[in-house]
C-alpha cells in the first residue's frame, strides 16, 4: 500500500484485462487535461476509483452542479483503458506521495502507462508536433510502430508527470511519454486533438471523436481558464501564492 497520507480508493467492481493507463494532469497548454477529458467522455469510461491525499489542497471541484473528487481514475473494458485525471495542478509537495500511490495501488491493474506532456511551441508551425520517450525497449518499439518519432537529444521531464515517469522507470513499469508542442499560456484544444489523433489512437488502439475539440475550442478554452482564475482568487483570499501565468506548463 502507498503512504498513509495518499491512498487509492477503488469504487468499482469493473473487471479489467491489462488496460493502458493514460495520465492527464493539467500542464502546459492544458493539452493532457483536455485530451484525457475527451477520451474519458467519448469512450464512455466509468468511475473506477479516486485518489485521496492529505497533500492535496482542501478544494472541492464540481461540474454541471455535481461535486466530484479532485483526482479521479476512470476505466472501461472495451477498449481496455484507464484515465488518471485532476481538475487542478498537483502541488509539488504531493508529487512523491501521489506517484508512490499510483505505483503501489494501480500497477497490478494496468499493463502500461502513457503520460502526456506539453512543451512550448516556438512558432505556429510547431504546434502539434509530437515526440515520444520510453522507459523500456519494448515501449520504444511500440512508439516506433505507431509512427511516433522518438525525442531527439537530452531533455528533462518535470512536475508530477516527471515524478510518475521516474517511479515507473525505477520500478520497471512499461511507460511512454508523449510530448506535444502547444501554446504556452492558453489552453490549446487543437494540440490536444492532434495528440489524440496522431499519437494516442495508433499507440493505444482506440477511436475517439475529436470534432468537438475544434467546434467548441473557445468554450473549452474558457472553461479551463475559468477554473484557473477561480483557483487564483481562492489562493489570494487565503494569503497563498497564486499560480503564475505558467500554470499551464
Amino acid at each position: 500500500m502507498a503512504q498513509n497520507d495518499t491512498w487509492f480508493e477503488r469504487q468499482s467492481d469493473l473487471a479489467l484485462e491489462s488496460p493502458t493507463l493514460i495520465e492527464g494532469f493539467p500542464g502546459l497548454g492544458m493539452v493532457a487535461s483536455i485530451a484525457t477529458d475527451q477520451i474519458t467522455k467519448q469512450l464512455g469510461l466509468d468511475n473506477y476509483g479516486v485518489v485521496r491525499s492529505e497533500d492535496l489542497p482542501p478544494i472541492t471541484t464540481f461540474e454541471n452542479g455535481r461535486v466530484h473528487d479532485l483526482v479521479r481514475v476512470n476505466a472501461g473494458a472495451e477498449p481496455t483503458v484507464m484515465t488518471l485525471q485532476s481538475d487542478l495542478p498537483v502541488p509539488p509537495n504531493a508529487f512523491d506521495s501521489l506517484s508512490q500511490c499510483i505505483l503501489d495501488d494501480l500497477t497490478d491493474v494496468f499493463d502500461r502507462a502513457v503520460f502526456l506532456a506539453g512543451v512550448p511551441a516556438e512558432n505556429e508551425d510547431q504546434r502539434g508536433d509530437i515526440s515520444g520517450v520510453a522507459t523500456t525497449e519494448a515501449v520504444e518499439s511500440q512508439l516506433q510502430d505507431a509512427g511516433i518519432e522518438l525525442a531527439d537529444g537530452p531533455g528533462l521531464l518535470g512536475g508530477v508527470t516527471g515524478a510518475l515517469v521516474s517511479e515507473c522507470y525505477h520500478a520497471d513499469v512499461p511507460a511512454a511519454v508523449l510530448v506535444v508542442r502547444a501554446t504556452p499560456y492558453l489552453p490549446d484544444p487543437g494540440a490536444a486533438r492532434t495528440l489524440i489523433e496522431e499519437a494516442l489512437e495508433p499507440l493505444v488502439h482506440f477511436d475517439v471523436d475529436t470534432s468537438e475539440l475544434v467546434e467548441q475550442a473557445d468554450r473549452i478554452r474558457q472553461q479551463k481558464q475559468q477554473i484557473a482564475q477561480q483557483l487564483k482568487q481562492q489562493q489570494q483570499s487565503q494569503g497563498q501564492q497564486p499560480p503564475s501565468p505558467s500554470m499551464y506548463q
